[in-house]
């Protein structure tokens, strides 16, 4: 069997096991994954008055939606600044260089 070749896994989210049929080098992410989001239901329940899991896992998917788009409008913002001080750069080169 290849490194990456398709193989079956059972992924347990709210005490409900899903079957999956994954890449090995997925594996590890999904269970990680799997573990994060019930330790978050774990903690939504504890935290607040929240019975039904219908809503605690919306709130978990809010949760990692939010943080996944905070990352991405940082690294956008990171990504924006880099290339903005690279002009600069480039510009104050091309004066030095053009004396």
């Amino acid at each position: 069997m290849s490194n990456d070749e398709p193989f079956r896994i059972k992924i347990s989210i709210a005490d409900r096991v899903y079957p999956l049929t994954v890449a090995h080098s997925q594996e590890e992410a999904l269970r990680s994954a799997s573990k994060k989001i019930d330790v978050m239901i774990h903690q939504f329940e504890e935290n607040y008055a929240v019975r039904d899991k219908q809503d605690v896992l919306a709130m978990c998917a809010l949760q990692f939606a939010s943080q996944n788009e905070q990352r991405t409008i940082d690294t956008t913002e990171g990504y924006n600044k880099s290339v903005e001080r690279l002009i600069r750069l480039d510009e104050a080169l091309d004066r030095i260089l053009s004396k």
